[in-house]
């Protein structure tokens, strides 16, 4: 891990080091320099803690037909069927590139190769009509997450700066230098508190999504929607920020909140009961509880809201101990821990907020409406998703649009400039604050509004309380931004804010309900899938179509 320099260049600048930023550095490390930021250790991004794994058609029993029908049955009517069709072609050679970078994934002995290549266990998720889903026991993204890691680390054109905090982008349009590209971005240095230029060719968005504008959510603390705020303000487009997903099974405990509970458990036969033992799936969908997410996440929170029960509990305990050891050892040990035995005991479990669906619009080789700037992984909006994730498409669109990204990256690279000499960060009008209470109270306040009024089942209403609490507190951030030295808390807060709008927005200009947005005003789906697009309006020029 080295320090930034008040000013530095770099070919391609990547903001944010989990799947997708990490498979992108390492496609490109052999013909450009990279520079990977980190907000805080390399562990913390949400890649390290995916328990499930990566949908991909491995078996000679599947199709990718199949696999694309299946993720467009999930998205609601609003995926890109070419883009469906183009993440599904490209996922058997994404698999293989990370088998051969050395990640361990689950093998089964009963397979044999004809039928599956390698003989992978493949696991079955909610939506999936086929087993197609790869994983390593159930901590796929700490298997693929170390492995990419040690292979970037040892590369001698990969640089990674860790506790460095992206404060945003740096524009032709912001500089007044004609047309809007992106040159680099401003960075806040944790250790000094001081805030570094970096200038690159190309400048990619790899920074997550935005779970953690709710309150209950199985993200890490990073999850702030960074990358699509900076977006946001660069004069990007956002499409389809209403369809946040709540994942129905996280662990419910004093001691642990954040503590996902894959949905590999239902794939595996796991059911889900109220309090009293009595199994409820079966009312709300043919499939039980191997229904879309969406759908159980409703049921689960319907179940809550009638009963008044705190949670439901998943119940694995019929299967046999060893079988749920060894296909479950993380979820296992962790509940073990806290005194839960899941050979014995249903897991209390309750729908926390888990993926943002939307995001930065891009086209498919991941570059935005801002020219040189680029947005992977859960930050962008790529048209796969729909209304409604399926299971496990989420590491798979990682790497597919981090191959497509530094493929086009590579074709531009000995054409595109970097710009050498942009401005330093200006802090002379700025003091120390002596306030801090402030960006916690503001902080706490957006979450749980945003929990209590956009959350899993929503009205126009509680939209529009929502909606002018956000109004005002944005002004007030603003404000506190404006006159004091900027903090990673200050820096999250001022982006929390401008996603939770975003949300907002999205939400209230759907007038229907479609996958993860479910509105009680308009409870019907309309006769035509559009997606909802946001357009900025505050930067010198016009957004062009990717």
């Amino acid at each position: 891990m080295t320090a930034l320099p008040a000013t530095d260049i770099c070919d391609v600048l990547v903001i944010g080091g989990g799947a997708a930023g990490l498979t992108l550095a390492l496609r490109l490390a052999e013909h450009a320099t990279v520079t990977v930021l980190s907000k805080s250790s390399l562990k913390q991004g949400s890649t390290y803690y995916a328990q499930g794994g990566i949908a991909a058609v491995l078996d000679s029993e599947d199709s990718e037909l199949a696999h694309v029908e299946d993720t467009l049955r999930a998205g609601g009517g609003l995926c890109h069927r070419d883009i469906v069709e183009f993440t599904v072609r490209r996922a058997h050679e994404c698999v293989e590139w990370l088998v051969a970078q050395g990640v361990a994934f689950s093998r089964d002995e009963h397979k044999t190769a004809s039928t599956v290549p390698g003989n992978y266990h493949l696991s079955q998720e909610g939506g999936h009509s086929h087993r197609r889903v790869i994983h390593a026991a159930d901590a796929t993204g700490k298997a693929v997450f170390e492995t990419l890691v040690e292979r970037a680390l040892a590369h001698r054109n990969i640089r990674f700066t860790t506790n460095c905090v992206a404060v945003d982008l740096l524009t032709s349009a912001k500089l007044d230098l004609g047309g809007n590209r992106c040159l680099g971005a401003y960075v806040l240095q944790e250790d000094t508190g001081h805030v570094a230029t970096l200038a690159a060719r190309f400048t990619v968005l790899a920074t997550g999504g935005a779970s953690k504008v709710y309150l209950y959510t199985s993200n890490p603390d990073g999850a702030c929607g960074d990358g699509i705020a900076m977006a946001w303000r660069a004069g990007c487009r956002v499409a389809n920020m209403e369809f946040n997903q709540f994942h129905p099974t996280c662990l419910y405990h004093p001691q642990d909140r954040n503590f996902l509970i894959t949905e590999a458990l239902r794939g595996e036969g796991a059911l889900l009961k109220l309090p009293d033992g009595t199994r409820f799936m079966p009312s709300y969908h043919p499939l039980a509880e191997l229904a879309p997410r969406d759908i159980v996440a409703r049921a689960i929170d319907a179940e809550m809201k009638k009963t008044g029960c705190d949670c439901v509990f998943l119940d694995i305990s019929h299967q046999k101990p060893e079988f749920i050891k060894t296909h479950f050892p993380t979820i296992h040990a962790r509940c073990l821990s806290l005194g839960l035995d899941i050979c014995r005991q249903a897991i209390p479990v309750v729908p926390a907020a888990h993926y943002s669906c939307g995001g930065v619009v891009v086209n498919r080789d991941g570059l935005t409406d801002v020219d040189n700037l680029y947005a992977i992984g859960e930050t962008s909006f790529t048209g796969l998703h729909g209304a409604n994730r399926m299971a496990s498409n989420s590491l798979l669109e990682c790497f597919v649009f981090a191959f497509s990204a530094s493929e086009h990256i590579l074709s531009r690279l000995s054409s595109t400039p970097v710009s050498a000499n942009l401005p330093h960060w200006d802090e002379s009008q700025v003091t120390d604050s002596d306030e801090d209470i402030v960006i916690a109270h503001n902080w706490d306040e957006i979450r749980r509004f945003m929990w209590d009024y956009v959350g899993i089942v929503r009205t126009t209403k509680r939209l529009h309380r929502a909606k002018h609490r956000i109004q005002l507190l944005r002004q007030e951030i603003q404000e506190y931004y404006s006159n004091h030295r900027v903090t990673t808390p200050l820096l999250e807060l001022r982006n929390l804010a401008v996603v939770a709008e975003l949300i907002i927005d999205s939400a209230l200009q759907r007038k229907e309900s479609r996958g993860l947005h479910y509105c009680l005003d308009y409870p019907s789906l309309l006769d035509t899938a559009e997606d909802t697009v946001l357009s900025p309006v505050n930067v010198a020029t016009q957004p062009r179509m990717p």
